[in-house]
């Protein structure tokens, strides 16, 4: 399937492909990026694999997030870069061993840090800028920082703003809010927030099940950081981790009227376009 994650018809728009979870496919007319696809057929997900690993070879990266395997799926991007072909992996430094040890070719990878950007697509029109996010790596007892202990005083958990399209989108991958993070959004100009709603608590993390950002606390980050559509993710695929959407529209509706709320199926392409809104400053 060459086109199954074509780019839309406007050269100033994005459609966007939910793979599930936390995976999604942002495809421009200047290039294709995934983030965080989860292909595997693991046990004990409730949403079955919608595209095969060998999907992604036609993209122009794969973006990981960090290393919990519903975000970093080894053999998802084993298969992707077979060959040593296929898209780049954007991911961590501190998490790139993983990935070579897997068999990701080394050529392929393209380890980072906050603050160095990426450009990607056809003359490098994509740009990627990658953010510390705030995770936890195990539990209990819960922890939830930027990794940077157990990363030799590097960031180990990401999220991403993606210029593409005349858009700016961010995927925050698995994280909470930290000071300061509203403010890098807004200076980025992003406008569209994909963000995790499963929320965290005492009983997921004494199964070593640490969280993230719930409804109420994504639609805040998004409002403070001048968001105009939000995008729920991080909900769907485990029922010990679930989110709910509806609570995240009813709490929008109510405090935040200014933001749309998308809530798109599995593998349904949802184009967004930049021109219903003001372009972001600079």
């Amino acid at each position: 399937m060459p086109d199954l994650f074509r780019p839309p018809p406007s050269e100033r728009a994005v459609t966007l492909w939910w793979l599930g979870q936390s995976g999604f496919v942002l495809a421009g007319a200047e290039g294709r990026v995934a983030v965080d696809p989860f292909l595997t057929p693991l046990e004990g997900r409730s949403v079955p694999p919608p595209c095969r690993p060998e999907d992604l070879r036609g993209l122009d990266a794969v973006l990981v997030t960090h290393e919990h395997v519903d975000h970093m799926d080894l053999p998802t991007l084993v298969a992707a870069t077979a060959g040593g072909a296929g898209p780049v992996v954007v991911l961590p430094s501190p998490v790139a061993d993983q990935a070579a040890a897997a068999g990701v070719p080394e050529a392929r990878l393209r380890p980072v840090q906050p603050g160095e950007e990426v450009r990607l697509g056809a003359g490098g029109a994509v740009a990627v800028h990658p953010l510390a996010a705030r995770h936890g790596l195990h539990a209990p007892p819960a922890r939830y920082d930027f990794g940077l202990e157990e990363s030799g005083g590097l960031v180990r958990y990401l999220g991403y703003a993606v210029a593409i399209g005349g858009m700016v989108l961010f995927h925050s991958g698995d994280a909470l809010v930290y000071d300061g993070l509203a403010a890098r959004l807004r200076e980025l100009g992003v406008e569209v927030g994909l963000l995790p709603i499963n929320g965290r608590d005492h009983y997921r993390e004494a199964q070593d099940i640490v969280g993230n950002m719930d409804e109420r606390e994504a639609a805040d980050l998004a409002a403070e950081a001048g968001i105009h559509i939000l995008v729920p993710m991080h909900y769907d695929m485990f029922p010990h981790n679930p989110g709910d959407p509806g609570r995240l529209v009813d709490y929008v509706r109510r405090w935040h009227p200014e933001i749309s709320v998308v809530v798109p199926s599995v593998m349904r392409g949802v184009t967004l376009s930049p021109v219903l809104f003001p372009a972001p400053p600079g």
